[in-house]
């Protein structure tokens, strides 16, 4: 599943690594366009405030255009003139095209495993077929974007293969929108077998899919469309059921605002065991607050769930039985299962199957491409976040503790698929390490790594993870994970660059590094991430403890952390970086404003920074649950009393400041970007650096192709590398 605010990972950049580069360079830059302030004032909630950046929200006006091109050309002026810029550019082609094919997403279907497979040379994930075994050797494109569009401008949003495993449905955008049309390919031939649906994919509320056990058709999430108000074309999904070879327009509503669905509803389908019924998952806009439903082509919805009874996921297991995770009076979370009939709020009435522990927090809800529950030929596999590693704990059909997949100290798992012969496929990654998979053998409890397995340029052979504990504003104790070169000491000299999200009950689990980092590590840098308040990585009250009228406390944790680091002598303000996007690029605008002096530079992707107008776009609305809106009294004061946009101030002397935003971004309006930087820069003409910019060709960073990811990857590095006056060199 995936959530609709936020870019979330540490896989912010491709990767980079070696060589001798001398970063040092002016870090300063001249003085910004000059940028009109005009006088408008909103009162809200009784209080007058000033919004003199207005003008700058309307990206079709051709003054915004010029504005916008006049500070992406003072911005590439200035890093186009680091001495790093070219050689990083360069080194970074040469290493991605020495790193080594990858699969991902492996979902088997018939006598197929289909997955997505990066070539590192080209633009884009292509969608191929592997044998009933999973064997990389027997690779087979389907649909390929690379051949679609050589430009790399065109992506696959996601895929679902039908149960015989014979087509495919594939959902394609353009220029990193995430607004997706919906394709049907034949498996061998790859040829198209249907006519293409628009309008079935967006950043709103996302788009799913699921086939018929028969094969003949699906029931697919489509928008209102052109015909509706421009203002609602991004809301309203319903699920909509489409028989192959008819025509689409004549698609009857299978599920619709009529059985409850709501203006900023989202939903996921599954039909993973090829039942006669579907699972649909319909979640309120962000906030974790989900609702269920039956599907099923000879009969009406039923709701086994609705908002309120806290069931945060559910599917169908291979028995035909439901399970699901409910997190009434357990924070951290339990399972259930129900057996048919399955009848409306029978979820919500279900009986525990396994019950909820003190420590383990089963996963539900907030990840994307992750299945919170999985299933072997006849085995439950339970993922449990424990302070922001996985685990995960094997049951069998009638709640038995079996065992535990065996993944590494501080490690995560995102995948866990059942092949034909019953062995389970599962993936492990951790902050050292390239994803891997393995197979774990039901009969013996043994695993094997197989050859589905990355490798990178780079090691990680000399460095270690150490977990520590920062205590926060209220005592609150926030983990921080340090990756660090073996035999560092503690002496507050080293560039050290803290990454942070928190929020949306995402978990912060162990991505592998990559050479992006490593070449942070090699300039003799130390990388950080903090697990604050807002994730998920001790339960939903861990969540609750950031989000709305709490959301303060996320900033209070990171600020601890950081200052954490520094008692600790891992580094120094002045040699402290903070990373940051989208929900973290608010994080980022909060530590900009409430502690200019913490850290010398700022990189802030796709962030949001006016908290007073974000809900008026179309996915600020899906946010509402998360944040809060203007309209409440006390998440009105809330959200003034932290939205960094209102809080920059003249004669405060800030950090240097990269922002990055896609023109087409449809999470997060570009127009965040700009008034915040037009803001800092009228703040602190004089300072250190403030820059914008913006990709015409990109949305939140979903989809982009592998240049532009390169090309945001150097610049960050280049930007860094010279503000924190770092050199890199073997």
């Amino acid at each position: 599943m995936a959530k609709r605010c936020a870019r979330t990972g540490l896989r912010v950049a491709v990767a980079v690594a070696g060589g001798v580069l001398s970063a040092a360079f002016a870090n300063t830059v001249w003085d910004a366009p000059a940028t009109m302030r005009d006088a408008t004032m909103d009162t809200v909630q009784g209080i007058r405030i000033a919004d003199p950046y207005r003008w700058l929200e309307n990206g079709d006006d051709p003054r915004v255009q010029a504005w916008s091109d006049k500070q992406n050309a003072r911005t590439r002026t200035y890093l186009d003139r680091l001495p790093t810029r070219i050689p990083l550019r360069t080194r970074l082609r040469n290493l991605i095209e020495g790193s080594s094919s990858a699969f991902s997403q492996l979902t088997p279907r018939g006598e197929h495993v289909f997955a997505l497979y990066t070539d590192p040379k080209l633009q884009q994930p292509a969608l191929v077929r592997l044998d009933v075994n999973a064997n990389p050797a027997t690779r087979h494109a389907i649909v390929d974007p690379n051949v679609i569009d050589p430009k790399g401008l065109t992506a696959i949003d996601w895929f679902e293969p039908s149960g015989d495993g014979l087509k495919v449905a594939v959902s394609m955008s353009k220029d990193g929108s995430e607004d997706g049309t919906l394709h049907v390919f034949d498996v061998d031939s790859g040829r198209e077998v249907d006519t293409p649906i628009a309008g079935v994919q967006y950043p709103t509320a996302g788009g799913s899919l699921a086939w018929a056990a028969d094969s003949h058709g699906f029931w697919y999430t489509r928008y209102p469309g052109p015909d509706a108000p421009a203002s609602e074309q991004h809301f309203h999904i319903q699920v909509y059921f489409h028989s192959l070879g008819s025509d689409s327009a004549h698609d009857a509503i299978a599920l619709g605002e009529a059985d409850g669905l709501e203006r900023v509803s989202e939903i996921f389908l599954n039909n993973r065991f090829n039942l006669p019924g579907i699972m649909a998952m319909v979640q309120r806009g962000d906030g974790n607050i989900w609702a269920f439903y039956v599907l099923r082509a000879d009969a009406p919805p039923v709701r086994i769930a609705t908002y309120g009874d806290e069931v945060v996921f559910a599917t169908f297991g291979p028995d035909g039985a439901i399970y699901g995770i409910s997190r009434r009076q357990s924070s951290n979370g339990w399972i259930v299962k129900l057996r048919p009939p399955f009848t409306t709020g029978a979820l919500a009435q279900a009986p525990v199957f396994v019950p909820p522990t003190q420590v383990a927090v089963v996963s539900g809800g907030a990840e994307e491409h992750v299945a919170d529950l999985a299933f072997g030929a006849a085995q439950l596999f339970v993922r449990d976040i424990v302070g922001g590693p996985n685990q995960v704990r094997v049951f069998d059909l009638d709640g038995r503790a079996l065992d535990h997949l065996p993944l590494p100290d501080v490690a995560a798992n995102s995948e866990i698929e059942c092949l034909r012969n019953g062995d389970v496929l599962f993936d492990v990654e951790t902050y050292l390490q390239p994803r891997y998979y393995a197979l774990w053998h039901p009969a013996s409890g043994k695993s094997e790594e197989t050859a589905l397995k990355a490798t990178s340029p780079v090691s990680y052979e000399d460095a270690e993870v150490v977990r520590e504990f920062a205590p926060s504003k209220d005592g609150t104790k926030v983990p921080v994970n340090i990756i660090r070169r073996h035999g560092t000491k503690l002496d507050g000299t080293h560039p050290l660059l803290l990454y942070g999200y928190g929020g949306f009950g995402i978990n912060m689990t162990p991505d592998f590094l990559g050479v992006f980092w490593r070449l942070w590590m090699d300039a003799g840098g130390i990388v950080a991430i903090a697990n604050t308040r807002g994730g998920g990585e001790y339960g939903e009250k861990w969540h609750q403890q950031g989000m709305l009228t709490q959301k303060q406390n996320v900033f209070d944790d990171f600020d601890a952390v950081a200052r954490h680091l520094i008692k600790r002598g891992y580094t120094a303000s002045k040699h402290l970086a903070l990373l940051g996007g989208s929900n973290g690029g608010l994080l980022m605008g909060a530590m900009i404003t409430q502690h200019p002096t913490l850290a010398r530079a700022v990189v802030s992707e796709v962030g949001i920074y006016d908290m007073l107008r974000v809900e008026l776009d179309p996915n600020g609305s899906f946010n509402v649950t998360e944040f809060g809106t203007i309209q409440e009294s006390d998440q009105f004061h809330a959200l003034y009393a932290y939205s960094p946009y209102h809080h920059v101030a003249q004669r405060v002397h800030y950090p240097a400041v990269m922002m990055l935003t896609g023109a087409t971004d449809g999470r997060v309006n570009p127009m965040q970007s700009r008034k915040f930087a037009a803001a800092l820069q009228w703040a602190d003409p004089k300072g250190h650096a403030i820059l914008l910019r913006t990709n015409p060709t990109s949305g939140h960073g979903i989809g982009s192709s592998l240049d532009e990811r390169i090309d945001e990857s150097a610049d960050m590095l280049a930007f860094l590398f010279d503000q924190l006056d770092t050199h890199y060199g073997n």
